[in-house]
């Protein structure tokens, strides 16, 4: 059990790169009070868990309404993940100003904790690792973001812009690596499939 969530846990930690989202989060929130913050860290939370959970558990049954496979998933889901690694890499200052109530559910939550590559890596490492592991994974993974977006101001003290820019820039090259695994393994399916 520890192995499988291990093996969650990584690809999914890797997905939803909380600290390339952080300067994101420092941000949108420059300037507001510690009760703001905290409440618009909390809505991106929930937002973020409820999607994702909703996903895991209806994302299979869709497949089924839409004659889609595990194969069919893995591949397109492995080639929007590597896109979405390759544009991070190439615009990673993406100036994104949000005003009002909103901030926590969109963007915050959805897409940036909880998008595309949550969802995609979410719905193949279910196949591979099970339900327990990976809702498990992608809670502790969306509680995490939470926990560093609260110490926001202490961990960009701490890593520094150019740290923090090294981070993501690592972890959107492990997405790639990870979205090219997942492209192989799809076509690999479909081949057997046939």
């Amino acid at each position: 059990m520890i192995k499988n969530f291990l093996l969650a846990f990584i690809p999914i930690f890797v997905a939803v790169d909380a600290i390339g989202v952080l300067p994101i989060f420092v941000s949108f929130t420059e300037g507001l009070k510690r009760k703001e913050k905290s409440k618009i860290i909390l809505e991106s939370m929930i937002t973020a868990i409820c999607l994702a959970v909703s996903f895991i558990f209806l994302g299979k049954a869709v497949f089924r309404f839409l004659g889609i496979t595990i194969s069919d998933f893995m591949i397109a889901g492995g080639l929007i993940l590597f896109c979405i690694a390759i544009i991070d890499t190439l615009n990673p200052e993406q100036k994104r100003r949000i005003h009002g109530k909103e901030l926590g559910a969109v963007p915050l939550g959805t897409p940036l904790i909880v998008g595309p590559a949550v969802l995609t890596t979410s719905l193949i490492i279910i196949s591979e690792q099970g339900v327990g592991a990976t809702l498990l994974s992608v809670i502790i993974n969306v509680l995490l973001a939470g926990i560093m977006f609260s110490g926001s101001d202490i961990l960009l003290k701490l890593l520094g812009d150019g740290g923090t820019k090294a981070l993501s820039k690592v972890a959107n090259l492990l997405l790639a690596a990870i979205a090219v695994k997942i492209v192989r393994k799809g076509i690999f399916l479909l081949l057997l499939q046939m």
